[in-house]
């Protein structure tokens, strides 16, 4: 069993989360300074594709997403998450091709294939926000009632 610092303890996070812990927070601040730039708007999705190789374990990063997330703008945005396979060339029969993450051969010549072309990416894909609701119509209702 593990030990866990007091601090992580009182965030319920484990040393293990660590890392996806500071992933999230980078996540949360960098979709945050975005999201500045369309004021009223809330944003309701963000999309990452991760590479097979990155060392994210997604369980880990989607309890850090809500943890971060907690009493900001993005509480309520869902983390949808794209794990991307790992692919290599190899450079002796010319074949791209995906390969599991524990054998980095070719898998038609079976020469050591070391060009990954996909595998290692952290990634914001996308922010999905929604339109913020006329401010003024409501402040007319407001005024009418």
């Amino acid at each position: 069993m593990s030990q866990i610092t007091r601090r992580e303890a009182a965030a319920g996070v484990s040393s293990r989360a660590m890392h996806e812990l500071s992933i999230a927070a980078s996540i949360v601040e960098a979709v945050t300074e975005a999201a500045a730039g369309y004021p009223g708007a809330r944003v309701s999705a963000v999309r990452l594709r991760i590479g097979a190789l990155s060392a994210v374990i997604e369980d880990s990063l989607q309890f850090c997403w809500g943890v971060t997330t907690e009493g900001t703008p993005l509480a309520s945005a869902r983390l949808e998450v794209r794990i991307l396979p790992v692919v290599v060339h190899c450079a002796t029969c010319g074949v791209t091709a995906e390969i599991g993450v524990q054998s980095f051969h070719c898998p038609r010549c079976g020469a050591p294939a070391l060009d990954l072309r996909q595998g290692r990416e952290l990634e914001i894909e996308s922010i999905e926000i929604d339109d913020p609701e006329p401010a003024t119509a409501h402040a007319q209702e407001k005024q009418t009632l």
